[in-house]
């Protein structure tokens, strides 16, 4: 076993890191603009494209690397531009802004905003299951509802809205 071959570099650091940083921020742009729906909300299609979109990329980012330190140099470059991405978005309001898409209204006041849903691909079905998700059986209860930055769905009801010693009591409650 020729272990020149396994710690060795065949590759520049320096062009490692070029590469990593390029793909990071090439695949960045493209699923902050082109995806919003999180990996608590992906389909099948979501995943299968995300593992194409990493093997696509993975040559893209290594040139011919071989050995574990190059390797490592360009796992430790893209994590490394993770923890700058969170680090700023923590840090700077106008980089959360760029780096996190908005909230994007889907109900408002009981009305479905359709031009929304098929902006994000959302069918009517999917968005009455999130609604029963959150206890929802009626449109018009909905005083809001948004699609967040990670595509998770959040609910805002009339009951809600009201104080609590105003609300309805439910039956066995």
């Amino acid at each position: 076993m020729d272990l020149s071959n396994i710690f060795g570099l065949q590759v520049s650091p320096l062009e490692l890191i070029v590469r990593g940083t390029l793909i990071y921020w090439f695949l960045f742009l493209l699923f902050r603009f082109l995806l919003r729906r999180g990996a608590g909300a992906v389909g099948v299609a979501d995943i299968l494209l995300i593992v194409l979109v990493a093997d696509a990329s993975q040559n893209g980012m290594s040139g011919t690397y071989q050995s574990v330190p190059e390797a490592a140099i360009l796992v430790l470059t893209l994590m490394g531009w993770n923890y700058v991405f969170d680090w700023a978005s923590f840090r700077f309001e106008a980089f959360r802004r760029f780096a996190e898409a908005p909230p994007l209204l889907l109900v408002d006041r009981g009305r479905v905003i359709g031009r929304n849903l098929r902006r994000e691909f959302v069918t009517r079905d999917e968005l009455d299951e999130q609604l029963r998700k959150h206890g929802v059986t009626e449109m018009a209860e909905v005083r809001a509802a948004y699609m967040e930055s990670d595509g998770e769905f959040s609910v805002l009801t009339y009951a809600q809205s009201r104080p609590a010693h105003e609300r309805r009591r439910t039956p066995g409650a």
